[in-house]
């Protein structure tokens, strides 16, 4: 499986938005740039865990987004912390634009994340904004759920499912 740091704060940039969302937006910068410079010298593959790490700080453990979690994050992963220092830096952010568009592209710019690339009718891959469940499946529940998501990839004009929220995350 394959990993591209997608950025809601670069997705939003220049829509009208309710000031309390710009304002956590604005704090969404800083762990995607670590993200891109920690896949600028360690390659795309240390993605997903120091995702997992970071989003595990402030999904589960609530915590702000601030250079102790970045750096506590990156530990955890085995990576150098000093990497949080690019939180604070524009340097990859053409990087940071370039991973973002190569995963969004596909699928357009009206989704949110997750942002999931499977094979097509004929192939070539195709883009779906979800799955979003909640609770995650485990085990073969999940396995189901990719088979599901395998077979609307491969049928030929298909483009969404959609039901409106009727409950927030669950992490367990």
């Amino acid at each position: 499986m394959n990993y591209r740091v997608m950025s809601l704060a670069v997705l939003n940039e220049g829509r009208d938005l309710p000031e309390s969302y710009r304002a956590l937006l604005d704090t969404a910068w800083g762990p995607v740039r670590v993200c891109i410079a920690a896949a600028e010298k360690h390659g795309d593959e240390v993605l997903r865990d120091l995702y997992t790490a970071i989003g595990t700080r402030i999904h589960l453990g609530k915590e702000k987004t601030s250079d102790a979690l970045l750096r506590s994050a990156l530990e955890e992963v085995g990576l150098d912390p000093s990497l949080a220092e690019a939180a604070d830096s524009t340097d990859y952010d053409q990087a940071l634009r370039a991973s973002h568009d190569a995963g969004m592209k596909p699928v357009g710019t009206d989704v949110g994340t997750p942002v999931i690339h499977a094979p097509g009718p004929d192939g070539s891959p195709v883009a779906f904004f979800g799955p979003v469940v909640t609770p995650a499946p485990k085990g073969e529940a999940a396995g189901l759920l990719w088979d599901g998501v395998l077979l609307v990839a491969a049928t030929p004009g298909f483009y969404e499912l959609k039901r409106s929220r009727t409950l927030g995350p669950i992490f367990e």
